[in-house]
This record gives C-alpha cells, structure tokens and sequence, in this order.
C-alpha cells in the first residue's frame, strides 16, 4: 500500500505542464509580452563586430493576431519608410518610390540579425503549435512546431520565467533543429496599463559571428485601431497615428 502510495505521488510531481492547456500557456505569454492591440514606440541597435553601430527609431502599432505596421521615424535617411504584415504577407513603403513592395520574413529591412519576421513579429500561437511543454523550478520550457511553411523559424524553444510567465530566451531553430538564432528577453519594466514585460531583447546568431542586435521598447500601451489602417493605400499616411 505505501509502495503505491509513492509511485503515485511520484506521478503526481514528475506531471509537469502537461496537467495544463500548453497552448493557453503560450497565449497567455503572448499577451504578457503585448497587448492584442497596441502602438509602441522602440529602437533597434545593429552592433557590427568592430563596434560600429547603426540605429533605427520605429512606430508601431498592431490590431489581432495578424495585422502589424511599423514607421520609420529616425534616422533621416529611413524617415517616412513604412513596412505592413497581414499574416504571411510583407510589404516595403519607400517614399517617393510609388506603391508598395513585397518582402519576405527571412530579408531584414533594418540588416542585421533582426529579420523582417522578427520586426514584425505576430502572436506566437498564431504561427505555432507547442510540441512539449515542460515545467521547472525556475519556469516554463515549450517546444514549438510551426503551423506553415511560410514562417520564418520551422521550430521555436522559449524559456518562459514562472513569476511574470515572460520569455527569457527564445532559440530559432530549422526543421533538423539547426540554431539559427537567440533572442535573449532582458530588463522587465511597468510600462503602465498593466503592461509589464522585457524592455530589451538581444539576438546573435552563429551565422553572423561577432555581429548583434538590440531591441529597445522606449513606451507601449494598448489602443485601439480601424482595420483600413492595414491596408496597403494607408502605409504612407501611418505618421498621422501618432
């Protein structure tokens, strides 16, 4: 009788996340890290192996699951450029250009490491369905496999903390599980309206030795958006949401 007695609460103890929704767990990481609608204001840092460094200051804003903007607003020579994501679908505004053109996830509209997936990154249980799910002392390890072949990573690994259920490493990974890169999640800060989350992410890559990028997010707070804001005849007209 004792002896079964500790084989079931061995069980018990050894049953991890899997005694809970691994998907809820990702959406409610998602939203810990932004709201489902939100403008946001951040820098990205591009570090080259010598030092020299290159910086862009963009305005973002996001409504759903799959509907994203971005306006470069710095430096000068970027300023009025603006990038729109609906769902897998990518699009480059250069003024003075004409319309809008294609991009794909895998480009960088900035270079370095940070890609135009990144950049425009959607809800990750959009793209995502989570494989295993573990749970330690320190928090939460989810595998993830991608829904489509038209993301930009086939596999995620996020380590998620359990105090503020937030991302504190992701690793990008191919099919063969190959790391492409990491996304390092620094520096929680109360960004008010009940927002809290990282205020820095950094990635490297072992295909870019010696190179990495930085994310900076200087203010986001939740607000609310027209769909036509999304629209391929709206990405010129994106600095009057400011």
């Amino acid at each position: 009788m004792l002896k079964s007695l500790l084989v079931f609460l061995s069980l018990l103890v050894a049953l991890p996340v899997y005694a809970l929704d691994s998907t809820a767990l990702l959406k409610q990481i998602d939203r810990n890290l932004t709201p489902e609608t939100y403008e946001s204001y951040r820098k990205l840092i591009n570090i080259e192996p010598d030092g020299k460094r290159k910086e862009f200051t963009l305005f973002t804003v996001k409504k759903g699951a799959d509907k994203m903007v971005s306006l470069f607003i710095a430096p000068a020579s970027e300023k009025g450029r603006s990038t729109l994501r609906l769902g897998d679908n990518m699009w480059l505004y250069i003024p003075n250009v004409g319309k809008p053109v294609r991009i794909t996830s895998l480009q960088s509209v900035v270079g370095g490491v940070f890609n135009n997936s990144d950049i425009l990154q959607l809800d990750y249980a959009a793209e995502y369905n989570v494989e295993k799910a573990e749970e330690t002392a320190e928090g939460y390890i989810l595998s993830l496999k991608a829904k489509t072949k038209t993301v930009a990573y086939d596999r995620l690994k996020i380590w998620a903390d359990k105090k503020n259920v937030l991302p504190t490493k992701i690793e990008c990974l191919t099919e063969a599980n190959m790391l492409i890169k990491t996304l390092y999640f620094k520096e929680v800060k109360d960004f008010g309206g009940g927002i809290k989350r990282p205020s820095v992410t950094e990635t490297d890559s072992p295909l870019f030795k010696g190179y990495k990028s930085v994310m900076i997010f200087a203010g986001i707070k939740k607000r609310d958006f027209k769909d036509e804001v999304f629209t391929l005849t709206f990405m010129p007209n994106i600095e009057s949401l400011r």
